[in-house]
């Protein structure tokens, strides 16, 4: 089972939300200084709470593991992962492990990103494509998704492992023969790694997370 949908979260309503969200939940969002980043916590978390709803699962506790990575501790067979950009999050569940990366396609993004961090290869396949930075923004949502998979985040180096882009998206030398799945989504590029080939990203409607 795998599941993946997306919401844009610029109109959420916040005083409907925040009796909607757990304690913790409560005062993460209220860490956050601006109303931008408000919204992103509390719609990741209604977004992964509809989800959950929809499988028959609606009392998930959430704890904080090794890493920083979020985990359902009720529910050992069911994995999570969030992520969000400028006014969009993303969130896929699945009965195995999953990594979900969505970012803004920004034209403007500095390439030497690539050049300092990213593989040797995939830099090179960068900088020879026609469009060098929706190019960039395949790989990092593909190396960022893998990352987020492992639990290790920005813990594990971006340099330290290969992306292939070819007919079919792959992670070189892997043993665990994962799936790579990559959407365009408006302006945005969306990454997953998973067991499961994902065929399609539900869309969410804000009023729907209430």
């Amino acid at each position: 089972m795998i599941k993946l949908a997306y919401c844009n979260v610029d109109d959420l309503d916040l005083k409907k939300t925040y009796s909607l969200t757990s304690k913790e939940r409560q005062e993460k969002i209220d860490y956050y200084r601006f109303k931008k980043d408000k919204k992103l916590s509390a719609g990741a978390y209604l977004l992964l709470k509809k989800l959950l709803y929809e499988e028959g699962i609606t009392d998930f506790q959430l704890k904080i593991g090794k890493y920083d990575k979020p985990y359902i501790c009720n529910y050992e067979n069911i994995f999570f992962n969030l992520s969000h950009s400028k006014e969009m999050v993303l969130c896929g569940i699945s009965d195995m492990k999953i990594g979900a990366d969505i970012e803004y396609n920004d034209p403007t993004i500095d390439l030497d990103i690539a050049k300092h961090y990213f593989y040797n290869s995939e830099y090179k396949s960068i900088i020879n494509s026609a469009n060098p930075s929706d190019e960039f923004f395949k790989y990092w949502v593909l190396k960022e998704s893998y990352m987020k998979y492992t639990g290790l985040g920005m813990n594990l180096k971006l340099d330290s492992f290969e992306i292939l882009i070819e007919d079919n998206i792959k992670l070189k030398n892997d043993s665990k023969n994962l799936k790579f799945n990559l959407f365009n989504l408006e302006n945005y590029k969306v990454g997953i790694a998973s067991h499961y080939n994902v065929s399609k990203l539900i869309k969410i409607n804000v009023d729907d997370l209430y």
